[in-house]
């Protein structure tokens, strides 16, 4: 019987394993891809990777198609969504070509299957793919699946299918942390050696974007675009003002007064202090640091904010922003304050 020819599966060159920034929430997913990616008998199979949207899961498929046919050059690769598998699957009903697709997919070497969750209740495909996921491990072969949520939670998909991807290797991937989101952006930053992004954009966009990887690394294109096309620099008030509709949906549902005790606790001053009068640095800095946290966290217009702190004008709020904006990048005292802060207003 004739073997397919080999053909290349359409792999982004971003997504490798050396640029997926790894923390506790997806480690286990980043070494179970790493482990079957390496060359030799696999030590598992099926490998089934799931979490919500822009999460990193295609990110791991595409790293570990590269990096398999980097170990083995000749290996047949095939990636492909559910849906693609669906609609390929049926115009080969249509064309009476079913023998070819079969023979295709169980001739891979390594096997992925991208958003399972999209055959639910397509009874003839998932037969089709049924089979194929037997014929794929049966022989010994890498057979890679993601999904928005966990086997059993695939509602509409057969109980025999959900019962095979469980028995291999189920690894979730969590939503990131502020932490993450952070050394996302730095990451994507390294790719941009001509933009300049402030410390405090960075957090901004970190602390308020908090659905998931690529909505987060969009909004950063999105900023530094914007920028470079305006022939403007990047500060806080630009960030807000492009990405105004981003973060409104992103809102924390902080308040002033929150961040007026938490502040004020932080520096151990009193919450009427950040009111008063006093000008002492030992209050104006905190001050300070709490009317940036309201801009930064709050969708109250400046004189709102000015108001909550002693019938302040607009124009001190301003400056107050600025002001630690400037030291952020400076001081790395006031900077740690600032990030132990926006961690525990976030929750």
């Amino acid at each position: 019987e004739a073997v397919p020819t080999i053909e290349r599966p359409s792999l982004d060159p971003r997504f490798t394993f050396d640029r997926f920034v790894v923390d506790p929430s997806n480690m286990v997913a980043y070494n179970a891809a790493l482990a079957l990616a390496q060359p030799g008998v696999p030590r598992f199979s099926p490998l089934f990777l799931h979490s919500g949207t822009g999460q990193g899961k295609t990110h791991l498929m595409h790293a570990i198609g590269a990096a398999y046919l980097m170990a083995v050059p000749n290996a047949r690769v095939l990636l492909m969504s559910a849906e693609r598998f669906m609609y390929e699957f049926v115009q080969a009903l249509r064309t009476r070509e079913t023998h070819a697709f079969k023979t295709r997919l169980r001739a891979a070497d390594l096997l992925l299957i991208d958003d399972l969750q999209f055959i639910a209740g397509k009874d003839a495909t998932q037969e089709e793919f049924f089979h194929t996921m037997n014929e794929v491990m049966g022989a010994g072969k890498r057979l890679v699946i993601s999904a928005d949520r966990c086997p059993q939670g695939l509602d509409g998909v057969e109980q025999r299918i959900t019962s095979r991807l469980s028995c291999g290797l189920v690894a979730d991937i969590k939503a990131p942390d502020l932490a993450l989101r952070r050394r996302v952006l730095d990451r994507k930053l390294a790719d941009m050696p001509n933009a300049r992004v402030p410390v405090a954009v960075l957090d901004l966009l970190a602390s308020r974007i908090t659905g998931n990887i690529r909505d987060l690394e969009g909004a950063l294109n999105r900023v530094v675009a914007y920028a470079q096309l305006s022939n403007v620099e990047i500060d806080l008030d630009f960030a807000i003002a492009t990405l105004g509709d981003v973060l409104r949906g992103a809102e924390r549902r902080v308040t002033i007064d929150e961040i007026q005790k938490a502040v004020s606790a932080h520096f151990e001053i009193k919450p009427i202090d950040l009111v008063s009068a006093r000008r002492a640095v030992v209050v104006a800095r905190p001050r300070q640091i709490a009317m940036y946290l309201a801009k930064r966290l709050t969708t109250r217009s400046l004189p709102e904010i000015g108001r909550k702190f002693g019938g302040r004008d607009h124009s001190t709020v301003i400056h107050a922003v600025r002001r630690i904006e400037d030291l952020r990048d400076k001081d790395h005292e006031i900077d740690s304050s600032v990030r132990t802060l926006l961690r525990q207003l976030e929750g």
